[in-house]
C-alpha cells in the first residue's frame, strides 16, 4: 500500500509540474523617457521600454494579466502564437475585442502549440505598438534537442522607431488631414537610437560585449512602425536558423533583411579579432524614394571582454537603402528546415490586391495628392473597422449590422496592376467592413498582387492572424492564374511564415489549411497602411468534432460601449 501511494504521489507531482500555467502581470503605464535631447511620457508594460522578454516552453499556456492604468485604451496581441481555436485573446481592437479601458483589466490566456522559436507581443490598438512590444523566447520541451548546436549565449534585438512628438499626436494629424503621417526622427536598437543622433553619444547606444570564441543566439523582431530594415555586423557574419517562431534551414549572411512584425533567431559567432570594437547597424529599405521614410541609421556597438581600451573600429556595409535584389534575395534565400510539409493541392483559391488610394475631399481640402485623403485597400475594400463592438462578439452572438460577408475571392476589376498611369477611377475604394468565410479544414491559396496605384507602389508586409503560412511563390509585375506555377513555386521547402512581404509591383503565393477555427485580422504590417484600411478579416466556421470548435469566451472580456 505504501509502494502505491509513494508512486501514485510520484504521478501527482509529474502532472502538476508539467501542466502549471505560468502567470504574468503587465501594468501599462505612462513613464517618461529622455532621447534626442528631449523628454516625453510614452506608453510602457512595468515601466520599461522595450517591454519584458516572455520565456516559455513549446505547447506552455500561460496567462497574462494586462492592467490599464494609462490615459488611453489598449489591446495585446501574442504576434506568431496561433492561439488554437482562441481568437478571443487575439487581441487586434474592435476585431476580436473591445478595448481594455483606462482603470480596467483583461487576463489573456495565451496558448503556445505549434512555435518552436522567437516571437513577439505588442499592443494592437491605434498607434500604441510603437513602444508597447516586447519578446519571447519559446524553448523545445524538455529532452528535445535544438537542430543546431546549442549556443553559449541569448541575446534580444528589438528594432523600433521614436518619434519625438507624442505618437497619438502623429496619429491625430494625419488622421485628421488625409495625408501622410510625420516620419520618426530616430530607428533604435532595444531603444537606444546609437551615437549617430544627436544627445545619444554613450547612455543611448547599445553595447553589445561578448567572449572570443563564443556563441551568441541572437533573438530579433523588427517593432518599427513603418520600415523594412537592413541589418549588419561589422566582421561578423550571421546564421539565420529560425524565423517567426519556426525553423530554417541554417543560413549564412553578411547582412539581413527583416520586415515590420517578422523576427528571426541567428547565431553569432564571435571569432574576430577581440582588440578591436565592431558597429553593427540599421537602416532602411525602401524600394520607392517619392513616398518619405526615415533615411537615418541607428548604430550599436560589438565590443569584447578584452578590447575595452580597443582603438579600431569597423563599420558594416549595408546595401544600399533601395536595393530591391538584396533585399528580397535576403527573403527568398531562407527555406524550411522541413521538407514535404505544404499542401500540394488546394481547396481554394483567394487572389487580392493590395493597393495605395485616394479619395476625394470636398474642395480639395485634404493633405493627400490633389488635395484628396490617402487610403489603403484589399481587393479595392478599404477596411472599416468597427467601433462600438468586435467582430468576434457580433459573429458568436449572430449580431447583424456589424459586418458583411462579400469580400472577394478575386479582384473585382481586372487591370494591368503594375501599369504605369492607371485610370483615376480605380483610385477610389469602397469603403466597408467585409469579412471572408473560410470552412474548417479548406487547403487555402492566397495570391496577394501588389499595384502601382497612389505613387507607383510600395512593398506590404502582410500578416496573419491565427496561422502561419508558406511562402510558395514569389515575383514581380502581374501574377499569370493561366501559366504553368511549377517553375515558380516551391512546394519542397518554402518558408512558413507569419508575415511576409509584398514586393513593390510584385505579388507573393502563400498556402495554409483551415483549421483553427475563429475570427482572425490580415492586414499589412505598416501601420499607416493598417490604418488608412489595407485589412481583411477570415472567420474560419467550427468543425464537426470538439476539438475543432471555438472555444467559449472568457468570462472578463472587456465590455463594448
Amino acid at each position: 500500500m505504501p509502494h502505491s501511494f509513494f508512486h501514485f504521489l510520484l504521478i501527482s507531482l509529474f502532472l502538476y509540474t508539467n501542466c502549471i500555467a505560468h502567470r504574468y502581470t503587465f501594468t501599462v503605464k505612462e513613464v517618461p523617457y529622455n532621447k534626442l535631447c528631449s523628454t516625453k511620457k510614452i506608453l510602457t508594460v512595468n515601466g520599461q521600454f522595450p517591454g519584458p522578454v516572455l520565456k516559455v516552453y513549446k505547447g506552455d499556456t500561460i496567462y497574462v494579466n494586462v492592467r490599464n492604468r494609462a490615459s488611453e485604451n489598449i489591446t495585446m496581441h501574442w504576434h506568431g502564437v496561433e492561439q488554437p481555436r482562441n481568437p478571443w485573446s487575439d487581441g487586434p481592437e474592435y476585431i476580436t475585442q473591445c478595448p481594455i479601458r483606462p482603470g480596467s483589466d483583461f487576463m489573456y490566456e495565451v496558448i503556445f502549440s505549434i512555435e518552436d522559436t522567437t516571437v513577439w507581443w505588442h499592443a494592437h490598438s491605434s498607434w500604441t505598438r510603437a513602444t508597447v512590444h516586447g519578446l519571447i523566447f519559446v524553448y523545445p520541451q524538455s529532452g528535445t534537442p535544438l537542430p543546431f548546436s546549442k549556443p553559449d549565449h541569448e541575446v534580444p534585438l528589438v528594432f523600433g522607431e521614436w518619434w519625438k512628438e507624442d505618437v497619438r499626436e502623429v496619429v491625430e494629424q494625419f488622421t485628421r488631414t488625409g495625408g501622410d503621417p510625420n516620419v520618426s526622427d530616430a530607428l533604435t536598437i532595444n531603444g537606444h537610437p546609437g551615437f549617430l543622433y544627436p544627445c545619444s553619444i554613450s547612455a543611448d547606444t547599445f553595447d553589445l560585449t561578448v567572449e572570443k570564441g563564443k556563441t551568441y543566439r541572437i533573438r530579433m523582431v523588427n517593432a518599427a512602425m513603418n520600415l523594412i530594415l537592413f541589418f549588419s555586423i561589422a566582421k561578423h557574419s550571421l546564421t539565420v536558423v529560425a524565423a517567426d517562431g519556426h525553423y530554417t534551414k541554417p543560413l549564412n549572411a553578411s547582412y539581413i533583411t527583416i520586415s515590420p512584425g517578422q523576427t528571426l533567431d541567428a547565431l553569432l559567432h564571435a571569432d574576430q579579432n577581440p582588440n578591436h570594437t565592431y558597429y553593427m547597424a540599421a537602416r532602411a529599405y525602401h524600394s520607392n524614394p517619392v513616398i518619405r521614410f526615415n533615411n537615418s541609421t541607428t548604430i550599436g556597438i560589438l565590443r569584447y571582454i578584452s578590447s575595452s581600451n580597443a582603438t579600431t573600429s569597423s563599420y558594416p556595409n549595408l546595401p544600399n537603402y533601395n536595393d530591391t535584389s538584396a533585399a528580397f534575395g535576403f527573403f527568398t534565400s531562407i527555406k524550411s528546415l522541413y521538407s514535404g510539409k505544404v499542401s500540394v493541392k488546394i481547396s481554394r483559391r483567394i487572389i487580392s490586391t493590395v493597393s495605395i488610394n485616394l479619395l476625394t475631399c470636398p474642395n480639395n481640402s485634404c493633405q493627400g495628392p490633389n488635395g484628396s485623403r490617402l487610403l489603403a485597400s484589399m481587393n479595392n475594400i478599404s477596411f472599416v473597422t468597427p467601433s462600438h463592438v468586435d467582430i468576434l462578439r457580433a459573429y458568436y452572438l449572430h449580431i447583424k449590422g456589424v459586418y458583411g460577408t462579400r469580400f472577394p475571392a478575386f479582384p473585382p476589376v481586372v487591370f494591368n496592376f503594375t501599369g504605369e498611369d492607371q485610370p483615376l477611377f480605380l483610385l477610389t475604394p469602397r469603403l466597408a467592413t467585409e469579412v471572408k468565410l473560410i470552412k474548417y479544414g479548406e487547403a487555402v491559396e492566397m495570391v496577394i498582387q501588389g499595384t502601382s496605384l497612389g505613387g507607383g507602389g510600395i512593398d506590404h508586409p502582410m500578416h496573419l492572424h491565427g496561422f502561419s503560412f508558406y511562402i510558395v511563390g514569389f515575383g514581380f509585375g502581374n501574377f499569370n492564374v493561366s501559366q504553368d506555377l511549377s517553375s515558380s513555386y516551391n512546394l519542397k521547402d518554402p518558408p512558413y511564415r507569419n508575415t511576409a512581404t509584398v514586393p513593390r509591383n510584385g505579388w507573393i503565393a502563400i498556402r495554409f489549411i483551415a483549421k483553427n477555427p475563429g475570427v482572425w485580422f490580415m492586414h499589412c504590417h505598416f501601420e499607416r497602411h493598417l490604418t488608412w484600411g489595407m485589412n481583411v478579416v477570415f472567420i474560419v466556421k467550427n468543425g464537426r468534432g470538439l476539438n475543432q470548435q471555438m472555444l467559449p469566451p472568457p468570462p472578463d472580456l472587456p465590455p463594448c460601449y
